[in-house]
């Protein structure tokens, strides 16, 4: 019987997008996670003017780079344009996603799936933090944050110097 041979994807650089607002300790273990399988990690952090956040795009890039500095392999950049165009742009095939709960699956799947109907040489790669990350989300940090709640439990503790 002959032995097939199969391609596999070249694991070098993948983006890891998101708007950061602020980067909590559940990112920053999937992107230490993502380390893991890349060598090069791309944080785009996402302008998203949509969603209205809560720091700037350059306070939000601030405490991406400020958490991660000293990581090897990490490049931090904000972005205003379509993932996908992003990615054509620096030559990225793999896109990386968080799924903390079966809550964010449906939506995440269905935005994998649109990204590669857009190109389909894109792959979406969803990756799982820690079970003490897994109920964190910005959205929580910033309802806490607005209530002036402790919450230097739940973010780097870069961020929490940078605030």
């Amino acid at each position: 019987m002959k032995k097939q041979n199969y391609k596999i994807a070249s694991f070098t650089k993948a983006i890891y997008s998101g708007t950061f607002d602020p980067i909590t300790n559940g990112h920053l273990d999937i992107i230490k996670r993502a380390l893991n399988i890349f060598d090069e990690v791309i944080v785009a952090v996402a302008t998203s003017k949509s969603k209205n956040p809560m720091f700037s795009i350059d306070k939000r890039v601030e405490f991406v780079k400020k958490s991660t500095k000293g990581m090897k392999g990490i490049e931090v950049l904000p972005f205003n344009t379509l993932l996908v165009e992003l990615a054509s742009s620096l030559n990225v095939s793999t896109i990386i996603r968080g799924l903390r709960a079966v809550s964010d699956f449906e939506y995440e799947l269905q935005m994998g799936y649109a990204n590669s109907s857009i190109d389909p040489r894109l792959e979406t790669l969803y990756l799982m933090p820690s079970l003490q990350n897994a109920f964190v989300s910005a959205t929580i940090v910033r309802e806490i944050i607005k209530f002036k709640g402790k919450f230097s439990h739940l973010v780097p503790k870069e961020v929490v110097e940078c605030m």
